[in-house]
């Protein structure tokens, strides 16, 4: 098999199940691909370029297929499902939200999403600085609520998840901190589903509402 950057990143992200993002070395990747580590340097030239090509993989994965709106779709419709698509993709992967978060993706394809959330706004009524200052909102919630939602999973713990519900209500001392004792199901909600979709309301009620633009 031919090694090149979409080889290795493709190796890296099946490993990440096994491994996680902590556990990814340059030489864990050489070895699954059969070679020496110094080989892949003449791919990627460290880590940093390694979890570039990984994010670039996901990226691809979640812009697969992307169009404008279709007739009778409202900006909020298309960016959500986007927001939607982004989180199921990154979720196929352990560790996939933090593979993407501060990475550099330079490919055409990213830019051809940017371009189209951009005329997408502009089209809805935005000025293009409030567009460009909107959806930047709208992608860190999502990246960031999926870095929470896979951490909560425990996998790190190796079998001793702190997040567990009950574990949780067990260690909030109702009587110091009743609030919180009350509400610490519904602050780590196991219906991580319905909490993604109660913040994209509220992302999207408030880009609306900031920037004045109806549905």
């Amino acid at each position: 098999m031919a090694i090149n950057p979409e080889v290795i990143a493709r190796t890296a992200l099946r490993l990440l199940t096994d491994v996680g993002l902590d556990g990814l070395t340059m030489r864990v990747v050489a070895t699954e691909l059969g070679v020496r580590a110094p080989t892949l340097y003449w791919h990627v030239k460290n880590k940093q370029e390694l979890l570039d090509a990984m994010a670039t993989a996901i990226l691809l994965e979640a812009l697969d297929g992307l169009e404008a709106p279709g007739a009778g779709v409202t900006w909020e419709e298309w960016l959500a499902d986007n927001a939607r698509q982004l989180r199921r993709t990154m979720l196929r992967y352990r560790d996939g939200a933090r593979v993407l978060a501060g990475t550099n993706t330079a490919h055409p394809a990213m830019f051809r999403f940017v371009e189209l959330t951009l005329r997408t706004l502009r089209d809805a009524g935005f000025t293009l600085d409030d567009a460009a200052e909107a959806y930047p909102t709208l992608l860190n919630y999502t990246i960031g609520f999926t870095i929470e939602e896979q951490a909560r999973t425990g996998v790190a713990y190796e079998g001793d998840n702190p997040y567990e519900p009950d574990r949780l209500e067990r260690m909030v001392d109702g009587d110091q901190f009743p609030l919180s004792a009350r509400l610490v199901r519904r602050l780590f909600s196991p219906d991580t589903d319905a909490a993604f979709e109660a913040g994209l309301d509220i992302v999207l009620t408030g880009i609306r509402t900031k920037y004045g633009i109806g549905t």
